[in-house]
């Protein structure tokens, strides 16, 4: 399984060089005002995918701090000795039957 994960990893590898390659004319990218950038087709593509990266992750970055701030509550509420609050589940029957709830980890 290691040299299949391995010999995928290159194949991945080769075929994006190949692309890269393959791709080294000039390109130019118009922006506003009259500005363009010149540059060989692959660094634009690389650029684009970068740029796109670092939006995503930014936008998850406000998520990633509550997350993070609710595990540390539940952290410390744990640490203190309170139970956290559970609320019984009703079937369908009608009948309270108490499930054990998973615990809450903050993720």
């Amino acid at each position: 399984m290691k040299y299949f994960l391995w010999l995928l990893k290159a194949a991945i590898f080769f075929t994006l060089f190949a692309f890269a390659l393959n791709n080294q004319q000039d390109a130019i990218v118009h922006f506003f005002f009259g500005t363009q950038w010149r540059a060989p087709l692959v660094l634009i593509v690389l650029a684009a995918f970068t740029l796109g990266v670092v939006v995503g992750v930014l936008g998850m970055v406000p998520r990633w701090w509550k997350h993070r701030a609710a595990a540390q509550n539940a952290a410390a509420a744990g640490a203190n000795g309170i139970a956290p609050v559970t609320t019984p589940a009703v079937s369908a029957t009608g009948n309270d039957h108490t499930l054990p709830q998973p615990p809450i980890h903050g993720i």
